[in-house]
């Protein structure tokens, strides 16, 4: 039965367009940024996506700027899209179930829909892996490393004494760089005392930036942190209601919170009241 399944899914894929196809492989990559969850279905682990997610990724800047794929302006074309790709089965709507472990993280139960349609609140279940070609190269080149690394004593004289001077250069290059930055530190914490608040050299060292942009400038001084703001005196008076009028004398503003309700019992609470104060010597 299964082996029916796989079969029927595979000629449904062999059906499909090459514009549904590279929908799909876009679906399927990282720039579409869809979360992929991990389920159980038929014993084996699968892949599902919820269908609000690949909504999402079909409006978003980076499917625009896919080739050869259908034009995408809005929901309800994304919703079109999405449910005539089911037909070719690169992906089934399923229903989940319980977990199937006792751990928190366990993937849970997943059983293929009946009725297969395209809704924003269903899940998918993915039947297609997208290309392996970046998997076959890196199978290869892995085991084309350990190949090299056992034949290592068949290797000619030159070619090992070559692995040795790079060897020592990458070690050479990794101890100084520690001493680099024992050296930087050290001197910080000296010109803490002797040129507060400090110098650094090379401060951008450990700085997310290039590898040259890491040496440059060769040193720099330690930007103390920004502290907040004080308020302004003219802040703080604006605050206390106190104005300075032409005539020297200081005004005293008491605002209450004013409410349109009239029927209150304390109208005189809810209006603003204007008294002189003698101006201080």
């Amino acid at each position: 039965m299964a082996t029916q399944f796989g079969t029927g899914v595979a000629d449904a894929q062999a059906k499909a367009p090459q514009d549904i196809r590279n929908v799909v492989n876009f679906l399927r990559s990282s720039k579409a940024g869809i979360k992929v969850r991990v389920g159980a279905l038929n014993g084996k682990r699968t892949d599902y996506f919820k269908g609000k997610a690949a909504v999402k990724a079909l409006l978003t800047p980076a499917y625009a700027k896919t080739k050869s794929v259908p034009k995408v302006e809005n929901e309800e074309d994304a919703h079109k899209l999405l449910g005539s790709m089911i037909p070719f089965a690169f992906y089934l709507r399923v229903d989940r179930g319980e977990p199937t472990g006792t751990a928190p993280n366990s993937p849970k139960q997943l059983n293929v829909n009946a009725q297969q349609q395209f809704t924003e609140d269903s899940y998918y279940a993915w039947f297609y892996e997208g290309s392996q070609l970046m998997t076959y190269v890196g199978g290869f080149t892995m085991l084309a490393v350990m190949l090299a690394g056992v034949m290592f004593p068949l290797w000619p004289p030159i070619m090992r004494l070559g692995v040795w001077y790079i060897s020592i250069l990458v070690l050479a290059l990794i101890g100084l760089f520690f001493i680099i930055a024992i050296v930087r530190l050290i001197f910080y914490v000296i010109t803490i005392f002797a040129a507060p608040p400090g110098i650094w050299i090379f401060p951008k060292l450990f700085a997310d930036v290039g590898f040259v942009e890491s040496f440059i400038p060769v040193w720099d001084w330690e930007q103390p942190k920004k502290k907040k703001g004080k308020k302004s005196k003219e802040g703080k008076e604006g605050k206390s209601g106190k104005t300075v009028e032409p005539n020297g004398k200081s005004t005293q503003v008491d605002v209450r919170s004013v409410s349109p309700d009239t029927g209150s019992s304390r109208p005189e609470s809810r209006q603003a009241r204007v008294e002189d104060v003698p101006e201080d010597s």
